[in-house]
């Protein structure tokens, strides 16, 4: 293929906006605000369920605790009951007898109960201890997360606008190159993966490094400046300059 000389100087701007563009879509997967997203995120599911388990417990506490105040409350209603019946003179000695054993049994009973409710407060206060940790721990890392977010954004924001600049950059060079040569390097772009053209720099294509000598460098030093070269490695437009080393 022939091609203007100036025309193939086209194309190192080209591949550079190409670069540039692919460098931003790089940048874009791999930003660490992502990371820190995703660790902000971990975090609060896992504190999620450290809040949901503290206040299973406490929920848990507080039933028994009810359940126990009951027991007591059931116990000095019977003790009530039994003292009212040795009070009131209308029980026989034999009864007076059982109701005062079966006082001191309830009495014991009660005091078994309310030792048990004194320890599920302890435990309650604990819980609740537990509880306010997790709730702020959570707090924390919704902040966190929140501001993750925010940079996360920022950065993508940033991306953008210079994706939108150099894309613009890029069609405004493409919109100066002949058809059938931006056609040949859109061609080898897509198959390379990244450009289409590379710089021959000192008698090495800038696109894959490899340097030419002997007969092939000759070949490229003897050719007309019009004629479009190919890297036999990569596949490349070479264009040549000043800095060549033809």
């Amino acid at each position: 293929m022939q091609a203007d000389h100036f025309d193939q100087q086209k194309l190192l701007a080209l591949a550079a906006e190409d670069v540039a563009l692919a460098q931003l879509a790089h940048r874009a997967r791999t930003l660490p605000e992502l990371a820190a997203v995703e660790a902000a995120q971990e975090a609060q599911r896992t504190l999620s369920d450290d809040v949901v388990r503290a206040e299973t417990e406490v929920r848990d506490l507080d039933r028994e605790q009810k359940r126990l105040e009951g027991d007591v409350d059931t116990v000095r209603q019977r003790a009530v009951r039994d003292q009212s019946r040795i009070d009131s003179g209308g029980a026989t000695p034999k009864e007076i007898t059982g109701l005062q054993h079966e006082l001191e049994s309830l009495h014991r009973r009660q005091g078994d109960l309310e030792d048990q409710v004194l320890e599920l407060m302890e435990r309650r206060e604990t819980a609740d201890a537990a509880l306010a940790t997790a709730q702020g721990g959570l707090a924390g890392a919704q902040a966190d997360q929140e501001r993750a977010e925010q940079q996360r954004d920022a950065a993508l924001a940033d991306i953008a606008d210079g994706t939108s600049r150099h894309r613009a950059t890029r069609a405004e060079i493409a919109g100066t190159v002949p058809a059938d040569l931006l056609k040949l390097y859109d061609r080898v772009a897509q198959q390379t993966g990244s450009t289409g053209a590379a710089h021959l720099r000192a008698g090495r294509c800038e696109g894959c490094r490899i340097e030419f000598y002997g007969t092939e460098l000759a070949a490229y030093r003897n050719a007309d400046p019009h004629t479009v070269l190919r890297c036999e490695n990569c596949g490349r437009i070479l264009v040549r300059n000043a800095e060549s080393g033809l």
